[in-house]
């Protein structure tokens, strides 16, 4: 979510006020809820465990801030003299809608297909009473006693 804020606020400096509003809107509010529930729905491991602990953590720690040292020094180098005159309303309504639909619109529907999709794996990933070698999948009831053959019998 920080991530994403931040991201807003960078449009914010930018002068796409409706931009940053449409990321918190949708990428804070919404695409959280939806990483949300798929945590929720992988039915995860409460509490601590030993098995998911490799004792790496320090090397982990130093390589993470050693990555974020490289990746912030070479934006600042990269950027340093990047000078974009900015006009207000830069980011307005129209513009945006013109260009989404304009120029965007394959790239933002297979967006939403891939979204779908996930959504619907997530969910087909959940439920515990579909795969293969479940009983009652044949369509038939079973009641007690007259299950498979040999099973009751005698």
């Amino acid at each position: 979510m920080v991530s994403f804020g931040a991201l807003a606020g960078g449009y914010l400096v930018l002068t796409a006020e409706f931009v940053a509003w449409v990321q918190v809107l949708i990428y804070v509010g919404a695409i959280v809820v939806l990483l949300l529930f798929g945590i929720m729905l992988t039915r995860a491991p409460i509490g601590q465990s030993t098995d998911l602990d490799s004792g790496n953590r320090w090397i982990a720690a130093g390589v993470a801030v050693a990555t974020a040292a490289v990746l912030v020094t070479v934006l600042v180098m990269g950027f340093r003299d990047a000078h974009t005159p900015l006009k207000p309303g830069g980011g307005s309504a129209d513009e945006l809608g013109a260009s989404v639909f304009r120029t965007w619109v394959l790239p933002f529907e297979v967006l939403s297909v891939l979204l779908l999709a996930s959504l619907v794996g997530a969910i087909v990933l959940s439920r515990s009473d579909i795969g293969p070698g479940r009983p009652g999948r044949s369509g038939g009831v079973e009641r007690p006693g007259h299950g498979r053959r040999g099973e009751g019998d005698g």
